[in-house]
């Protein structure tokens, strides 16, 4: 082997799972930068660098240098040491600081700081505060640096260290020894295959209790990632012996000792984790003290307040319509569901105008920032996200709203409530006073929730709450191809895909998949763009991997729409300034919520910190905090549920088969507000369209609700 060395000038690609990484090397008396390719966790731009490899060519982008074997020294030059400095390793030096403090100091710079660093503040504009975070951040260097040797060793990302020494600080590699597997449920990311590896490194033994106990309640977790609030014991025990490699009784005694420590629920051979068992039980429990309490609102005569609505919003309401306003000002609990163009936002409208005569504490209410948005809009009253409403204490990680400490309203009006999870309709119900009135608005047929359950279908389900369901396609709405074809789809028939001019609906047909991707560049950097600004358009994908899937999109896309020489790569993720990119999860010390969708207004490498502005609000993030976002020119179908966009384009090809489903199709269309555009073949249109089966959501809420509390303690 030879082997090379210098200081990496840039980071071309890096994948953060396996570590992987192609990057530009700086060789000394060498004017061309150097391709070198492989393993290499860890390594950032500025870092010197000595590799052990072969030369080897590749057939595209010709002579690269293949690492087999790493070592990282500190920078032998002042141009290295230079690069190293305004690289961002250590915040708080940005290019300029590290120019100056290398002219000041030389090749004695790295000493300087580690072991007098005061003598800084010689250096022009550097301050006692700059100082000291300089000292702070070199020290949790020198200490990840610890944390990331040994973890390496298991095969633990560097990303993944960092997070896990901002968790435990000095005490990472004892807490890591002494249970690996508290690592998959405390750190955000780090999942149980990963402590699993660092636990066999350790020689904790395959059937030990801890990595059987750790294994059981991490399969069930992972099922509710699925959608899953419980899952039948039957099915469960042959998941967990196939996840782990061990024996059924194993598993068994293992599940048996998590029962006895009431870690997690077995009843009537299904199981819970604890903690979506006593969601669903609280769900059950609230929804019967709402439906018992009297409401606070007084009763009206409904003939003359239809009469007076209708007439302040010169509208005729439909028979399905009467009956629902109806409903709104007399049940305490109401749930009003149908499909676009129905009329739910009339209905909404014409229960708010009534209401407001008889009180002032009303509250509106929506899963996602959008949602909320346009509920506003469509009422004139100020909408708030459900999440906003519950406030958030930082400092127990609960909501502040519950029974103790309710929300102040006489009604609330919840709208896309097919979103609302498990968890969240739980926290909402306990913090609606029992003399109000709540009324939830959504469409069944769409998407269920991205987190676990299937809350709206259930609670319709058990028929202990009363619903209306809108059937009726008003002459407005009928015109819009959008609607209508989401109706056709919605009852297994074959949209309108004809070309009209001047219609909302438009298909394009693609064969293959490199075909249907330039067409779908093609539509957002160019044709639909001339009709929609680039914020106004929104690629749905039904899946993330292959071709065409949102991964590949969004790289592709980003290159073609928003380029940029100096791109932030960390945590194998690349971003520019100006990049679309959406919140992977809820964030609630950012106020910042999983689907949001925002836009990098900037990267700073000195203090190592990103800006994204979501509707208006600028929200910061440390480079650590990256992974909670990512591109989103093109976003799942069910990731962009709740939302809505001026144009949306969706690739419907047969690559996506085990995505087909007619609820994706039917979600992804109706997220159009003017245009929806779908690319790809009439035989994937045709197996989603036909395709009603849906993944089942195992959950106990329709029985829990059907049957009462009954078993509500544990």
């Amino acid at each position: 082997m030879e082997e090379i060395h210098g200081f990496i000038e840039s980071i071309v690609f890096a994948e953060e799972e396996k570590g992987f990484m192609v990057a530009r090397l700086k060789e000394p008396r060498k004017k061309e930068l150097t391709c070198i390719v492989g393993v290499m966790p860890s390594v950032q731009p500025g870092e010197t660098i000595r590799c052990q490899g072969v030369w080897k060519i590749h057939p595209e982008y010709g002579q690269q240098f293949e690492v087999k074997g790493f070592e990282l020294q500190a920078p032998s030059d002042l141009v290295g040491m230079q690069k190293y400095l305004e690289s961002g390793m250590i915040k708080g030096i940005g290019s300029v600081y590290a120019e100056r403090i290398v002219k000041g100091f030389g090749l004695a710079t790295l000493e300087v700081i580690e072991k007098t660093p005061d003598a800084l503040l010689e250096i022009a504009g550097i301050g006692k505060k700059r100082v000291e975070g300089i000292k702070k951040c070199w020290k949790e260097q020198q200490s990840i640096r610890k944390v990331m040797i040994f973890l390496r060793g298991h095969g633990v990302s560097p990303s993944f260290a960092q997070k896990i020494f901002k968790k435990y600080g000095e005490e990472s590699i004892h807490r890591v020894q002494s249970n690996p597997f508290r690592l998959a449920k405390e750190i955000h990311g780090v999942g149980f295959k990963t402590a699993d590896g660092i636990a066999k490194g350790l020689g904790i033994p395959h059937d030990a209790q801890e990595r059987i106990e750790a294994g059981i309640e991490h399969t069930l977790w992972e099922l509710s990632n699925e959608g899953h609030v419980c899952y039948p014991l039957e099915l469960l025990i042959p998941e967990v012996v196939s996840a782990l490699e061990v024996s059924k009784e194993v598993v068994e005694k293992g599940l048996l000792e998590l029962v006895q420590r009431q870690e997690v629920v077995l009843e009537e051979g299904t199981v819970w984790v604890k903690p979506l068992f006593l969601t669903e039980v609280g769900i059950a429990r609230e929804v019967a003290r709402l439906k018992g309490a009297p409401c606070r609102i007084r009763p009206v005569q409904r003939e003359k307040a239809l009469e007076w609505v209708q007439k302040k919003w010169q509208i005729e309401l439909a028979e399905e319509q009467v009956e629902a306003v109806s409903l709104g000002v007399q049940e305490k609990l109401l749930i009003v569901t149908g499909g676009p163009g129905t009329g739910k936002s009339t209905i909404t409208k014409a229960i708010l105008s009534i209401t407001e005569k008889l009180t002032d504490q009303i509250l509106l209410a929506a899963p996602t920032g959008r949602a909320a948005k346009r509920m506003t809009e469509i009422t004139g009253k100020k909408a708030f996200t459900i999440h906003s409403l519950l406030e958030i204490d930082f400092k127990t990680g609960k909501f502040k709203k519950n029974r103790d400490n309710p929300l102040k309203c006489d009604l609330i009006i919840v709208d896309e409530a097919s979103m609302i999870d498990t968890q969240l309709m739980n926290h909402l119900l306990r913090s609606i006073p029992s003399e109000a009135r709540a009324i939830f608005i959504g469409d069944i047929d769409q998407l269920p929730s991205v987190g676990p359950g299937n809350v709206l279908k259930d609670m319709i389900a058990s028929e202990r709450i009363r619903v209306i369901q809108l059937k009726k396609i008003f002459r407005q709405a009928a015109g819009s191809l959008i609607v209508t074809n989401a109706h056709r789809i919605n009852r297994g028939e074959f949209p309108d895909i004809a070309y009209y001019p001047k219609g909302d609906f438009q298909f394009i047909e693609a064969e293959e998949p490199e075909e249907v991707l330039s067409v779908i560049i093609d539509l957002v950097s160019s044709r639909v763009s001339n009709r929609f600004h680039l914020d106004e358009i929104q690629v749905l994908s039904p899946m993330k991997r292959g071709l065409i899937g949102s991964e590949n999109m969004n790289a592709v896309l980003q290159q073609q729409l928003n380029p940029s020489p100096t791109p932030l790569i960390r945590m194998g993720r690349c971003f520019h300034i100006g990049d679309k990119v959406m919140q992977l999860r809820n964030n609630y010390e950012k106020e910042v919520y999983n689907g949001d969708v925002g836009k990098i207004v900037e990267i700073d490498l000195t203090e190592q910190t990103l800006k994204v502005v979501f509707d208006g609000k600028k929200v910061d993030y440390e480079f650590l905090e990256i992974d909670e976002l990512s591109l989103a020119y093109a976003v799942s179908i069910h990731k962009y549920q709740g939302s809505e966009c001026p144009c949306v384009i969706i690739p419907v090809h047969t690559t996506h088969f085990k995505m087909l489903f007619r609820n994706l199709l039917y979600t992804g269309l109706t997220r159009g507000k003017r245009r929806a555009i779908f690319v790809g073949t009439k035989k994937a249109l045709f197996i989603a369209v036909r395709n009603e089966e849906v993944d089942k959501r195992h959950t106990g809420l329709k029985k829990r609700l059907s049957n009462g509390i009954s078993r509500g303690g544990i």
